[in-house]
């Protein structure tokens, strides 16, 4: 079993999540008393989100790419970035290490072409809904990425931040999110991508009435096929 390094913190909400499915995955898998080997570098959000909205991504790819080399000098064998936003400085974070990251996007556009899908909706953060780092790697495999309107996109990343990261579950927001799940399905999406790690806490299978994506169960199980893979 290879030993995963995580990079967590990123809220810290969803990092909990993806340590409880790799252990739950290894265990269903091997048995017994099994469980993952795994580093966790929890990181402090606050110093993050203010290089995000500040637009310093240099700054918060050197601070990832310090933490993986951290991880790697540990034992780390691959590199799991507990976010999909962050994944906009992998390349600063590949520049600092000599393992594998092994990318969100990359795991979740697998699992929609094992659907055999071509256009999904996706919701996360502004910054994933809004730029390319995440969605042409979606749209390298074939799939069409549809998103929410700009007013829409404002208040899912508003509740995100505001609500989520902070472990607030409205049901108001939920309604919401439902809401705009709806109208991307009217536009064609045949499943939806909850782009972001927190949005799984908020919103479940019985909320769309088509396939959800999860990608923190994605990325996590995807975390435990190249741990396992011999």
């Amino acid at each position: 079993m290879k030993t995963i390094g995580l990079i967590g913190g990123m809220s810290w909400e969803s990092s909990v999540k993806y340590y409880k499915v790799i252990n739950e995955e290894v265990k269903e898998r091997l048995g017994g008393l099994h469980s993952a080997k795994c580093l966790l570098y929890s990181v402090d959000f606050e110093e993050i989100e203010r290089y995000q909205a500040e637009g310093d991504w240099e700054s918060a790819g050197r601070a990832l790419g310090e933490v993986a080399s951290s991880l790697e000098k540990a034992g780390a064998e691959f590199i799991v970035i507990c976010t999909n936003t962050m994944h906009k400085v992998i390349d600063h974070v590949e520049a600092r290490i000599n393992i594998p990251v092994l990318h969100i996007a990359d795991a979740t556009a697998n699992e929609i072409q094992r659907a055999d899908m071509k256009t999904v909706g996706l919701l996360g953060t502004a910054y994933t809904m809004e730029q390319d780092f995440y969605k042409s790697r979606i749209q390298s495999n074939g799939i069409n990425v549809l998103v929410p309107d700009k007013e829409e996109r404002n208040t899912i990343n508003n509740v995100i931040y505001e609500e989520l990261c902070l472990g607030k579950m409205e049901q108001s927001s939920k309604e919401y999110y439902k809401s705009v799940i709806q109208k991307l399905v009217d536009r064609g999406a045949e499943g939806i991508i909850l782009g972001c790690t927190e949005i799984g806490l908020l919103i479940k299978p019985e909320d769309s009435e088509v396939p959800l994506f999860d990608t923190t169960v994605i990325h996590a199980i995807e975390a435990v096929n190249t741990a396992l893979k011999k």
